[in-house]
């Protein structure tokens, strides 16, 4: 059989309404999985730095897991293992104006835990990268850690974490290809959907190919953009300046000082 380019042209141009929804579906869940995702990784982090035992083994055991069992046997596993042991099944919910399928549930769910186990290492380096003698200096103004991490150490950390997170959500992009595998209708199947139908195989997966190609490549540019924005290492204190001084000069009140 040979390659119908005008097929091909008018599907990769002229994409079909079943094409477009599986298209937007990928973006929708692949935005809001990496968002769930890095949450759960910063989340995971701090708890890799808590002066608790437990919960310093809760996060590594979760992190073990996820990261140490393939991401479609997560999927398979939180769809269809847990309904079948009647442990919980993902039922459709319905929002008024959209309802939202318990298949989608579900790999939204498994994407954003496996990608958690892989941010709470991404953040955990990224916090470790700056400087400890910041957070002694922090605590000697009596600062909490709550806010010692949201104003000090996680907007520094940032400059490390944002480069690997961009790939990150470069592989989300990729990976919501797996959830196809519990009926998701998001861009892979829909275009064995188009195959089942026209049976042009090999056109209809050059399109598909092409439009990840577009999606990550697009990615690609706008995560270039965002390195340059906050890639710049942050500027040194004066030479002759303590980092305890330097840090009550940025954070206490004027007439403290």
């Amino acid at each position: 059989m040979r390659f119908d380019w005008g097929f091909f042209e008018h599907y990769l141009f002229e994409p079909s309404s079943v094409f477009l929804h599986g298209l937007w579906l990928t973006l929708c869940i692949s935005v809001i999985s990496q968002s769930i995702g890095t949450a759960i990784g910063i989340a995971g982090a701090l708890g890799t730095q808590s002066r608790f035992r437990i919960i310093r083994a809760v996060v590594a055991f979760y992190t073990w897991l996820m990261r140490g069992t393939p991401l479609l046997v997560q999927i398979v596993f939180i769809y269809t293992g847990l309904a079948a042991a009647n442990i919980f099944r993902f039922e459709d919910i319905d929002l008024g104006f959209a309802v939202i399928p318990g298949n989608i549930q579900a790999g939204i769910v498994a994407l954003s835990l496996n990608e958690g186990a892989y941010m709470t290492e991404i953040v955990r380096a990224g916090i470790l990268s700056v400087d400890h003698g910041q957070t002694e200096a922090a605590k000697s103004l009596g600062m909490t850690y709550l806010r010692l991490m949201r104003r000090i150490i996680l907007p520094q950390a940032a400059r490390v974490i944002i480069p690997p997170l961009g790939n990150e959500f470069n592989a989300m992009l990729k990976n919501t290809t797996l959830v196809s595998v519990i009926g998701v209708p998001e861009l892979l199947l829909a275009t064995n959907m188009q195959i089942s139908a026209t049976f042009r195989v090999f056109e209809l997966l050059s399109v598909v190919a092409l439009y990840y190609l577009a999606l990550t490549t697009l990615w690609g540019f706008a995560q270039r953009a965002i390195d340059r924005r906050f890639g710049n290492p942050a500027q040194s204190l004066p030479p002759r300046e303590s980092m305890a001084d330097g840090l009550r000069r940025l954070l206490l009140p004027r007439h403290v000082r």
